[in-house]
């Protein structure tokens, strides 16, 4: 039999999965290669054999997206799959382009034949584009479940830039647990919001395996609650499903894969941030949700900031410092920390770029719309040696931090900082908790409803 060969373009992500819930054990497939974007050095390295499976006993190169013409010829291929997020549909079919001029079939897998089924009830948390406020969605979701002694646990979309074997699954119950596992800043931001209220969050490689694991959680389960990465959809087949949009963006859930497939398919769509957006803007954002996804119950949310200490704030030369996938690949050149800035009356917000120093400079000359804030980047060492050097230079009267996670802790900050923290605050009805009282009771998790308690 004739083997089809693959090569799988992705981001240490989406494409795993994909490998490794379609292709991984079929005969009539042969992978030939990954390929790596958006994130750096991650490629040059090897998907090991442990995980690729008795038909990849050498494992699976990943080479950069760059080389992808010259791969399609080397390896003879014919058929490339696009696995990443947060993506242009422009720039997804600028990719098409480029695979069929060489010869190979461009394919999008979907939810049907990548999405796992659990045995415990599932809620999903995705959204339109990296930075909208999934993480404050999970957060508020999995509190107001735990005030009805609802065991839920966290599984957030993979983040594996180490070694792939190591984090086949991994499970985080303390901070400490950030240590042992080696996390990067990203990893951290996604995870030590949950850790630090109290609550088990799983991620890893193989999603299969880390559904087992949360099934038979030590502690127990009765919710898995899936929290997205970009604006990718959803990795586990959910009960409920909720997708965060962005009115500072607007126009972006239609223009962006596969954040289109998230609202698409969502059960409940929540308009976030609509305290710092334009009524125009959440207008747009409205009208698309109605458009595109009509069934889906429309939720207004503001993304409340509080700041630790705002006197640090009020009438300085501040440097922010902003969540930096939300910057980047996210497009944004704002986030909670130019807010509580703003909001706090700050003199000026320095800009960065002058005093950028390595991996962070070379961020700024790739990201040219980001302005005057300083996306906190941190995939290595390195980046977060370069991270701290370029604030210390800087030249201000206090750092503002506006990250998920506390960089002082990780960081040396030889200036006056303090931190920016944002929960979600729904406006009205509907809202959250009425969405799960209903799922309380469809399920049989509680006697009592969300309301009645």
């Amino acid at each position: 039999m004739d083997k089809k060969n693959i090569i799988i373009i992705g981001a240490a992500g989406r494409d795993f999965h994909n490998f490794n819930t379609y292709y991984r054990n079929k005969v009539e497939f042969n992978v030939v290669a990954f390929t790596a974007a958006q994130i750096p050095d991650i490629d040059g390295r090897k998907y090991p054999s442990e995980l690729a499976g008795e038909l990849y006993k050498e494992g699976i190169p990943i080479y950069s997206q760059d080389e992808l013409p010259s791969l399609i010829k080397e390896f003879n291929v014919d058929e490339c799959v696009f696995a990443y997020s947060d993506v242009p549909y422009e720039e997804v079919m600028s990719v098409s382009a480029i695979v069929n001029a060489a010869g190979a079939d461009f394919t999008l897998l979907g939810p049907k034949n990548t999405m796992l089924k659990s045995n415990k009830p599932v809620i999903s948390v995705c959204a339109v584009r990296t930075g909208t406020g999934k993480s404050q969605t999970s957060r508020k979701i999995i509190e107001t479940l735990l005030e009805q002694d609802i065991k839920v646990i966290a599984v957030r979309h993979p983040m594996p830039y180490g070694d792939l074997n190591a984090q086949r699954v991994q499970r985080f119950a303390t901070v400490e647990d950030l240590e042992k596992h080696k996390c990067t800043i990203e990893e951290m931001e996604e995870y030590e919001p949950h850790v630090a209220r109290g609550n088990t969050v799983y991620a890893g490689v193989d999603y299969a395996d880390i559904l087992t694991a949360v099934e038979n959680d030590p502690d127990g389960c009765d919710v898995i609650l899936w929290d997205g990465g970009n604006n990718d959809f959803s990795f586990y087949e959910p009960d409920l499903a909720v997708t965060v949009l962005d009115p500072h963006r607007p126009g972006h859930e239609l223009k962006y894969y596969p954040g289109e497939v998230a609202l698409r398919t969502t059960d409940v769509s929540i308009i976030n941030k609509i305290d710092s957006a334009d009524q125009e803007s959440i207008e747009i954002v409205e009208n698309n949700i109605k458009r595109v996804s009509p069934d889906s119950t429309i939720i207004k949310a503001e993304s409340t900031i509080t700041v630790d200490n705002p006197e640090i704030i009020k009438g300085k030369r501040v440097l922010i410092v902003e969540d930096g996938p939300t910057l980047t690949h996210g497009e944004m050149n704002i986030g909670a920390g130019m807010v509580a800035a703003q909001r706090l009356e700050a003199t000026e917000s320095v800009d960065p770029r002058p005093f950028a120093v390595g991996s962070i400079k070379d961020t700024f000359s790739k990201y040219s719309h980001i302005g005057n804030v300083l996306p906190a980047m941190g995939y290595g060492e390195q980046q977060l040696k370069d991270l701290e050097e370029t604030i210390n230079q800087t030249d201000c009267d206090a750092v503002i931090i506006g990250t998920p996670i506390d960089l002082s802790r990780i960081i040396d900050i030889n200036k006056p900082c303090t931190r920016v923290h944002y929960d979600l605050d729904e406006v009205g009805n509907p809202n959250l908790k009425e969405i799960l009282n209903d799922f309380v009771k469809k399920h049989k998790l509680k006697k009592e409803s969300v309301e009645q308690a």
